[in-house]
């Protein structure tokens, strides 16, 4: 008696231990994700600045003034395509972090509702 007591306390204890280990995967796993994301991204915009510093010092008449001009519209340019693409990739992170978040509390759910057992005892 006392063994099956412990083994239902055993099996209770992995239902409900189970959904959150896989959440704190989840989040780990997201984290390294938006992690690796903002490094990437600091480093594309750091590269696009120190390109544009290293071309304005290069600035040394009107030739080389209209030079740089053109070439701070066209960094203005990928700056903005870059945000564009930063955002989608950062909602595509979100959908999917949440899409797995809802599997693991679908899946933790109990097969039958207690309402539901109460009705079938009552019948």
């Amino acid at each position: 008696m006392q063994e099956n007591i412990m083994n239902a306390f055993t099996e209770q204890a992995k239902s409900f231990y189970s959904p959150l280990n896989k959440l704190s995967a989840l989040m780990v796993e997201n984290m390294e994700k938006m992690t690796e994301f903002q490094l990437e991204s600091i480093k594309s915009y750091a590269d696009i600045t120190m390109s544009q510093m290293k071309k304005a010092i290069d600035v040394k008449d009107v030739e080389s003034l209209r030079s740089f001009s053109t070439s701070q519209a066209e960094a203005a340019s990928t700056v903005n395509k870059k945000i564009m693409e930063d955002a989608k990739s950062l909602s595509d992170l979100a959908t999917d972090f949440k899409d797995k978040v809802e599997a693991i509390w679908e899946e933790a759910k109990p097969t039958s509702k207690p309402a539901e057992k109460k009705a079938t005892k009552a019948a």
